[in-house]
């Protein structure tokens, strides 16, 4: 029988894994509560799975496949795939899936909103006040944000959960200018005319530092930046210059350039939010992940066609 390696417990895994153990497969799970470092994946890829079921913090390179010789089917616990070398992947037979689905493109535009409605209203600023015990009564001048009704939200990226970002702008009365390639507009035209532009890209060749010190130059002076894509599509440093000359008027990010550690100036930046990567951290996104990751090395144990099978770009 098939044996599979699980990189780190996952949420609900007792529900979500019923399907490998009905099967019978030998399922083995990190027992660590943290990513696994190198040394530790290569030794356990050594001893001889044939399905593995990786998390974004496993870096899945042609050194570590080197030492996963049985190695069929890799189904990765995430929408983006940039921790995997696909292209070795496919050189070396194995298959590769992902967990795209409805509850996480849900989950990740709705924390995007979340991101760009608190810096429109510098929550972060007048929470801090608050908590620290500096509010003795109401002011009119203080903390004195911005709407987003009228305005124009720029979409960067407009696929699953860009259009769904966009969708939620309509009970805003806002104006949706949107950056892909199908959409017929260059990035400088949605840069120049959005107020608030939230980032949706995967992470590519193309897309890495994608928001620059040049790209940045061309957005509306008092813009809100939010990033729930990937880290290194922001140049994390230009981004924290931008703000410092009041180029931006607030930054939000769900993912860093350098994953845990972001630029240490945006740390201390009353105007930026930074959360953990928990955009998808809601019930019923974790539980789709983890049940599309299941069903997606059981169907491709079984010689069959994974339902969310990626390929090599280009």
């Amino acid at each position: 029988m098939a044996k599979i390696f699980v990189t780190r417990k996952l949420p609900f895994w007792g529900e979500v894994s019923k399907p490998l153990l009905d099967g019978g497969y030998v399922v083995v799970v990190s027992d660590k509560n943290r990513p696994m470092d190198r040394r530790e994946l290569e030794t356990e890829l050594e001893g001889g799975y044939d399905g593995l079921l990786s998390l974004l913090t496993d870096k899945i390179d042609k050194d570590l496949l080197g030492h996963a010789q049985n190695l069929k089917v890799i189904a990765n616990y995430a929408v983006g795939y940039d921790n995997i070398d696909v292209k070795v992947c496919g050189e070396k037979g194995i298959k590769v899936s992902n967990t795209p689905c409805d509850e996480v493109n849900e989950s990740v535009a709705e924390f995007a909103w979340t991101l760009m409605l608190a810096l429109a209203r510098r929550l972060p600023e007048a929470a801090e006040y608050a908590r620290n015990a500096a509010y003795h009564g109401w002011e009119p001048e203080i903390f004195i944000g911005a709407d987003v009704s009228g305005k124009t939200l720029g979409i960067i990226g407009a696929g699953r959960i860009g259009s769904r970002v966009a969708k939620r702008a309509e009970g805003w009365g806002m104006k949706v200018v949107e950056y892909s390639r199908s959409s017929g507009l260059k990035l400088e035209e949605v840069l120049a005319q959005s107020d608030l532009v939230s980032l949706h890209v995967p992470l590519t060749s193309e897309t890495r530092h994608l928001i620059n010190k040049n790209s940045l130059g061309m957005m509306k002076k008092g813009a809100i930046l939010v990033n729930t894509a990937r880290g290194p599509v922001a140049d994390e440093a230009e981004v924290a210059e931008a703000l410092r000359a009041g180029m931006l008027s607030g930054y939000g990010a769900d993912v860093f350039e350098n994953e845990p550690s972001p630029y240490a100036e945006l740390l201390q930046m009353e105007n930026v939010i930074l959360t953990p990567h928990i955009a998808s951290a809601t019930v019923a996104a974790r539980k789709a992940m983890g049940t599309i990751a299941v069903r997606n090395l059981v169907e491709g144990l079984a010689g069959r066609e994974m339902p969310n099978l990626v390929r090599a770009q280009g």
